[in-house]
């Protein structure tokens, strides 16, 4: 800063409110935005009548004041944030932004983001602010596919598909599931016509592929048989609402024709990696779904081991309750997952709920002699039974 401006800020001494008001026009002029967040802060602890050594902590502040000082915590926050998109530096303002839970003005920002394809850096910056930082995953991956490839852009998503909400997946898989399906039907289209010149263009995967076993002869394959076998896993996150979920079903269907050494081995029931899948991924799009049920159930009957046999157990609990087949989920789950209870994950007692099937819960409460459960239980039925539900026990 300039003489002048350390001049103005002694001449206003005399007056708190004038000094805060200089201190905050210089810093908002200035372009000073972290700075701006401590003057906010620094105003709010005066006004209080606490110290001003560290302006940003809230560690100093008392209970009593705790309340006001976190307002304008989050109010500062939230104005310095802004700044900082409309100056460009989303990765600053993330910081802010994240910290008090409002993605939207980052998002936004990343949303209409133009990319540079000649400035590397840049694009570098906003995959790492999307994707890494986790402000918008989905769209980080989009940025990634188109600057890096679909290989890195594999790799990024089975590292940050855990850390994804359920709809991000969803987006996710839409968005690969499109894109590997367009590049092998290019693929396969290429191939067939080596020997079919006038192979029509517009034929789908599916179409193309049939009644050619040619194609896969002698180990042959059209895509990174790697890259297949992850997007087909990830499509698992798909449901009929998507029109990728057809093509989904094509890229499996596909995969099962190929060499066994190409097809990666996989935990049970996924062992047949895309046989299971083609079962899995038709049952969601409601095409014979009973028969691929039945397939996934048989796969289970027969299992040995007991730890595969609950993985099993859990795939096909997770579909029925994914079709809304609740009381079949409820079924398989009382026989084979009723002591797991996983608060990240896979509880009975949240599937009977969601079942109304408080008989079956109540059930699974005396055997264990849970007592809490019970009475849980107990309520939840006498409080569905007075709203005029009606129990999948009844």
């Amino acid at each position: 800063m300039a003489d002048d401006t350390f001049q103005k800020l002694d001449s206003a001494v005399a007056d708190s409110e004038a000094l805060f008001d200089e201190l905050i026009r210089q810093l908002t002029d200035n372009r000073e935005y972290h700075r701006l967040f401590d003057a906010i802060m620094m105003r709010k602890k005066h006004e209080l009548g606490l110290p001003l050594s560290r302006p940003g902590a809230l560690e100093d502040v008392p209970e009593h004041h705790r309340e006001a000082a976190e307002q304008t915590y989050v109010d500062a926050a939230r104005q310095v944030g802004r700044l900082l998109v409309e100056d460009g530096k989303l990765g600053e303002a993330w910081v802010y932004l994240r910290t008090i839970r409002e993605p939207e003005l980052v998002r936004a920002a990343i949303d209409a983001a133009e990319v540079d394809p000649d400035n590397f850096e840049a694009t570098e910056q906003l995959i790492n602010v999307a994707l890494y930082e986790g402000a918008h995953p989905v769209k980080g991956l989009e940025l990634l596919l188109n600057s890096h490839g679909i290989c890195n852009t594999v790799t990024a998503t089975d590292q940050q598909l855990a850390n994804m909400a359920d709809d991000e997946r969803q987006q996710v898989a839409q968005l690969l599931v499109a894109s590997i399906y367009d590049d092998l039907r290019q693929s396969v289209l290429a191939d067939v016509r080596r020997k079919v010149p006038t192979e029509e263009p517009d034929k789908s995967l599916k179409e193309l592929i049939a009644g050619r076993e040619w194609l896969f002869a002698d180990g042959n394959y059209h895509i990174d048989v790697s890259h297949l076998n992850a997007i087909v896993r990830f499509s698992r996150a798909l449901d009929a609402s998507c029109p990728e979920l057809k093509l989904a079903v094509e890229l499996a269907e596909y995969g099962r024709n190929l060499d066994e050494p190409l097809q990666y081995p996989a935990e049970p029931p996924f062992d047949q990696f895309y046989e299971a899948h083609v079962h899995y991924l038709r049952v969601l799009l409601g095409k014979n779904p009973d028969q691929s049920l039945a397939w996934f159930r048989k796969r289970l009957a027969n299992e040995p081991d007991q730890r595969d046999q609950q993985m099993a157990a859990y795939v096909l609990v997770d579909l029925l309750r994914r079709v809304d087949k609740l009381d079949d989920a409820v079924h398989f789950a009382g026989e084979h997952l009723q002591d797991l209870d996983d608060p990240q994950g896979f509880s009975f007692g949240a599937l009977c709920y969601e079942a109304k099937a408080f008989d079956r819960l109540l059930e699974a409460a005396k055997e264990k002699s849970d007592a809490v459960t019970y009475v849980s239980a107990l309520l939840a039925k006498r409080d569905d039974a007075a709203e005029g539900g009606q129990s999948t026990d009844a």
